[in-house]
């Protein structure tokens, strides 16, 4: 049974719905879309950070943040962020908005990200059940570590760890 593929929601600069595409040819050819990246840490303020899983068709293996994605057409940025959550690591929680921003950058074999970006952050406590087409490793780690990671070994994330996560930062008061 094949499956049919997913489409994203294509969006102004002002993340006004301009219509929807198929989410590779979104990422061919550059289009602006809607995505979501989400931030759980756990009570004593370390980041759950996810390895991408090496069948992913483009940053696999890329360390990135606890988990990303699109929200699909008619389902609201919120909803998917929690969808995502659930199909990546197994659990949901209680998540909050911070802010958004738009990025674009080339990724590998022509692929390109162009996205309006809404940054969530959640708490979560227990043991999370990563699901192994999602993610290839996991770990909780300590803000001040990952800084320290990410300044020494930025190849090895994501393009979009950084800039949401300075979208975090900016947001949050847990940093200061």
């Amino acid at each position: 049974m094949t499956t049919a593929p997913e489409h994203v929601v294509l969006v102004d600069e002002h993340d006004a719905e301009v219509g929807t595409a198929e989410k590779l040819s979104v990422h061919r050819s550059g289009a602006l879309h809607r995505a979501f990246s989400v931030f759980v840490f756990d009570e004593s303020g370390r980041l759950l950070l996810q390895r991408r899983a090496t069948t992913k068709y483009h940053s696999a293996g890329l360390w990135s943040n606890t988990c990303c994605g699109h929200p699909r057409p008619g389902e609201g940025t919120s909803d998917a962020a929690h969808r995502r959550l659930r199909e990546e690591f197994g659990f949901t929680c209680p998540l909050r908005r911070i802010g958004s921003f738009t990025y674009q950058a080339a990724l590998t074999n022509g692929l390109v990200e162009h996205e309006l970006d809404h940054v969530f952050t959640g708490q979560f406590d227990g043991a999370p059940t990563p699901h192994p087409d999602e993610v290839a490793e996991w770990r909780w780690i300590d803000v001040k570590d990952l800084e320290q990671e990410f300044a020494s070994f930025p190849h090895t994330f994501t393009v979009w760890f950084e800039p949401a996560w300075t979208c975090l930062r900016s947001a949050e008061p847990i940093f200061e």
